[in-house]
């Protein structure tokens, strides 16, 4: 997964930590494919990187322009059912944390 191309600060950073259960790892990377789509067409949506290694360890970090916009993508019916898997089934631990990207700098 590329770096996101995000525009000029102010934007904001939704970082999602997680460590994977062993149940239904298969039917997990089928939702996550699945919920980058449906993220990629909501309003607000500005990109998002992924990260997981071999013992189930993920950072997926996913950049909005509003605050409105993380709140809707959270309250959205299809991302709800994949939320409630997740608590249920595909997670040991999580753990979410909504940040205001002030600064950034790179190359690209």
């Amino acid at each position: 997964m590329p770096i996101s191309p995000t525009p000029k600060p102010p934007y904001y950073a939704v970082i999602f930590t997680s460590q994977l259960s062993d149940k239904g790892t298969e039917a997990y990377g089928k939702m996550a494919e699945q919920m980058v789509k449906l993220a990629q067409e909501q309003p607000g949506f500005l990109g998002v990187e992924s990260a997981r290694d071999a013992v189930g360890f993920g950072i997926t970090v996913s950049y909005w322009d509003s605050e409105e916009a993380i709140r809707r993508w959270k309250e959205d019916s299809r991302h709800k059912v994949a939320q409630d898997k997740g608590r249920t089934e595909w997670y040991d631990q999580f753990f979410t944390r909504v940040c205001l990207v002030e600064r950034d700098y790179g190359k690209r």
